[in-house]
């Protein structure tokens, strides 16, 4: 067994069905409490247990997959122990409600932008956005709701320095001449159960191009720092870097391309209601 890092606890939890057989490949993500921005994502493995190793504190512990109604457990990690006993039961899906009209900002620390793109031919780089805004509009009529997004271009990160410093740079990004990446709703369109098509315009080095996000509501709960009424999303397109023209090209002596022509996105969203005065929109 793997020795617990000084300061930091593990969290252990089974994950069951309704009819109480262990949930393989459940959606798992651990979200700290208050301002701590400490977040884990993964799956259940094929018997329904999830492990974390995670910084002493409080979280938010929310679990999702298809089908079911998601949950939300508030969890405290404790130095060198184990959460004992968490057993995390999901139940058949309601017909989910949909978020209260108004606004929902997104809440970044529980929030994930990720890109995954093919890399030599036959391995993928995964990457993600550091920094960004986001504003959900939910108007009375869910189909005409609206959604802002804003990615700072220069927070991509890959963990390796070089690599980012090149995505930056004139060949790909260009992040000194186009330092944001906005996407822009148009519509919702419904797709039964809990799958909805976003359409709208996505900027980016200096090109905007009509996307749709397929997008999947995970439904609302109260949950995280003073019990915050939340909503939660996961939004998926692919991408063809020439319709930017990001058309940065290298090859291997065989001619395999170093970089692929498309990109997978993803954005794994939890979204607050926003209560309290004017919201500050996207810059």
């Amino acid at each position: 067994m793997h020795s617990t890092p000084p300061g930091a606890g593990r969290i252990a939890c089974e994950i069951f069905d309704p009819m109480g057989q262990p949930l393989g490949g459940a959606d798992v993500s651990v979200s700290a409490l208050g301002t701590r921005q400490v977040m884990v994502q993964g799956m259940a493995d094929p018997y329904g247990r999830y492990t974390a190793t995670l910084p002493v504190g409080g979280y938010t512990l929310m679990v999702a997959a298809e089908g079911l109604s998601p949950r939300a457990e508030t969890i405290e990690v404790t130095a060198g122990a184990t959460t004992p006993g968490l057993r995390v039961e999901l139940e058949p899906a309601r017909h989910l409600e949909l978020p209260r009209p108004g606004t929902w900002l997104f809440d970044p620390p529980h929030t994930a932008i990720r890109f995954i793109a093919k890399h030599v031919g036959m391995a993928h780089v995964h990457g993600r956005f550091t920094r960004f805004d986001g504003t959900i509009d939910i108007a009375e009529d869910m189909a005409n709701s609206q959604v802002s997004v804003q990615i700072d271009a220069s927070s991509i990160t890959t963990g390796n320095s070089t690599r980012d410093n090149h995505l930056r740079s004139a060949d790909f990004l260009d992040v000194e001449n186009y330092p944001y990446i906005d996407f822009t709703s148009s519509r919702f369109a419904y797709h039964g159960g809990s799958k909805w098509t976003v359409h709208g315009a996505l900027s980016m080095h200096g090109i905007s191009r009509s996307v749709a996000l397929e997008t999947s509501y995970l439904g609302t709960v109260n949950g995280g720092y003073e019990q915050e009424l939340r909503c939660a999303a996961l939004a998926k397109t692919e991408l063809h870097r020439e319709d930017f023209t990001l058309n940065w090209r290298s090859m291997l002596a065989r001619g395999i391309a170093i970089v692929g022509p498309t990109i997978q996105l993803e954005l794994d969203v939890q979204a607050m209601f926003h209560t309290q005065g004017t919201p500050t929109p996207p810059r």
